[in-house]
């Protein structure tokens, strides 16, 4: 009883919600991020014929995304970290998450490798897509 309790105090609440929600929290802020780009650099295109947007967007998206992308390995790190803590098991592809806090972290892992690579996917748009030709 006293080592379960001793486990739970090294694993707080607020290390599983953060290794839980923060890889979706990026993901949906780099979206909006990308919508918000877009807009602003396409804007004066569409409306007065202007060419295209500065070459520096690009770079400015790519920062932002492996800004984001770098916040989301953290937290499946994070997650990762929780479940070696909280599991008996060694192999994490036999993890079973009997307990809400096991399942948080295993699912703070899984969610992290998914959305992460949908960070991924969005940062790689602008190396091959125009900006304003992906915005229409």
């Amino acid at each position: 009883m006293a080592a379960e309790a001793e486990i739970g105090a090294a694993v707080s609440p607020r290390k599983l919600w953060f290794g839980f929600a923060a890889a979706g929290s990026a993901w949906a802020v780099l979206g909006m991020v990308d919508i918000v780009i877009a807009w602003r650099a396409c804007n004066h295109q569409e409306s007065y014929g202007i060419p295209g947007p500065h070459p520096y967007v690009r770079l400015l998206y790519g920062l932002v995304a492996i800004a984001f992308l770098t916040f989301a390995v953290w937290s499946g790190v994070i997650s990762y970290r929780n479940w070696q803590r909280l599991s008996t098991q060694r192999a994490f592809l036999e993890a079973q998450a009997v307990e809400r806090r096991e399942f948080m972290a295993v699912l703070g892992v899984i969610i992290t490798v998914t959305l992460g690579m949908g960070i991924v996917w969005l940062g790689l748009l602008p190396i091959f897509l125009d900006i304003c030709w992906r915005a229409r």
